[in-house]
């Protein structure tokens, strides 16, 4: 075919019509093989290695990854196994063998409602702490901060003086939730004001704060005081020692004795005490276990609320010469504490009404 002859042909309408038929095919062909090529192919997903169960922290053996179509893949599913590793499975949310993991179902521990009773050491017990906007400083007091508790007692008349003094220190703050029980720095879009401060105490660190609370009718106010400032202190105010404070809040409340079959304890880490009457008073004589002798454990007492004494055997005696107190610990290597906390005279000669804590 010679030129003027190709131009006739191309010139022709009929021609034109063909050749344009036949591109709009071919896009649409290759068009419409791509996108199926797209939709088979296989993309790499993360999947539940087994079934995971609510409120369970999602660790690398219960994750596997798999090739599934892309098609298959929505855009709230986690694609990348270390984003799904550390995570959580939701509250009342049971992740199925074989499925994937999606963006709704999985959250971050600090979500989990109770994710302060889950951040307790071991023996402590959780302890809801009542608060307001300036009591936490504006919000300024925040979760992991380390806070005392302070103590205030009296109403600064000139026949009754107010004590101030600490009471609890270096106790580090959970969480702080308003007044439905939601984390008041959860959210950043909305404002919640603070109702409560939760912390871990001691058993009877618990004790002895609790029997604090129920003096509001003695005059006794608690409150927080971030770690490294103090309370604030007048010419109306005595600074008054932690003893002098359990003293008071002891001399205050009754401790009312259980049933003997309810006082034997099967954690034989606790300390336990025999008191007998002298002449000049009491003697307490507090019996360790064995690995006290050879430092197995830290072991200590504390008289009436004062420094702590290290005992370096099984046996110790204490002599009183009137009423008071009396706290024996054994702490294991790993912080566990196994406490006695007891008044001296004990309701009856011998004592183990111990608390592990």
């Amino acid at each position: 075919m010679n030129l003027d002859s190709l131009k006739r042909f191309l010139k022709n309408k009929n021609t034109v019509t063909i050749i344009g038929v036949i591109a709009i095919l071919g896009i649409l062909y290759f068009g419409y093989s791509t996108r199926v090529a797209q939709a088979v192919n296989a993309v790499e997903v993360p999947i539940a290695a087994k079934q995971i169960d609510p409120k369970t922290e999602i660790t690398n053996e219960m994750v596997k990854m798999i090739g599934v179509p892309s098609v298959a893949v929505s855009g709230n599913v986690f694609r990348n196994k270390y984003e799904v590793v550390g995570m959580y499975s939701n509250v009342n949310t049971v992740i199925p063998a074989g499925s994937m993991f999606y963006k709704g179902v999985l959250i971050s521990k600090e979500k989990l409602p109770d994710a302060a009773i889950s951040s307790l050491k071991k023996g402590h017990v959780i302890y809801s702490f009542p608060v307001d906007m300036s009591t936490t400083y504006g919000n300024s007091i925040l979760p992991t901060s380390k806070i005392d508790i302070y103590m205030k007692v009296g109403n600064g008349s000139d026949q009754d003086k107010v004590m101030v003094g600490r009471l609890l220190k270096n106790v580090e703050v959970l969480a702080i939730k308003d007044s439905s029980g939601r984390d008041v720095f959860e959210s950043s879009t909305e404002s919640r004001t603070p109702s409560m401060m939760l912390f871990g105490l001691p058993e009877a660190q618990w004790l002895l704060l609790s029997k604090a609370s129920y003096l509001r009718s003695q005059g006794v106010v608690l409150f927080p005081v971030p770690q490294g400032a103090s309370a604030t202190s007048s010419d109306s105010e005595v600074q008054v020692s932690t003893a002098d404070l359990e003293s008071y809040i002891n001399s205050h409340s009754i401790n009312i004795a259980t049933d003997a079959s309810e006082q034997t304890t099967t954690d034989n880490l606790v300390p336990t005490v025999k008191v007998t009457t002298e002449k000049n008073g009491y003697k307490a004589t507090i019996k360790y276990p064995e690995g006290c002798a050879d430092q197995t454990y830290v072991c200590t007492y504390s008289k009436n609320g004062g420094t702590a004494v290290t005992v370096s055997k099984t046996s110790q005696t204490v002599n009183y010469d009137k009423v008071g107190t009396l706290v024996a610990v054994v702490t294991e290597k790993d912080g566990t504490a196994h406490t006695l906390n007891t008044n001296i005279p004990t309701a009856g000669s011998n004592s183990n009404a111990g608390q592990a804590g």
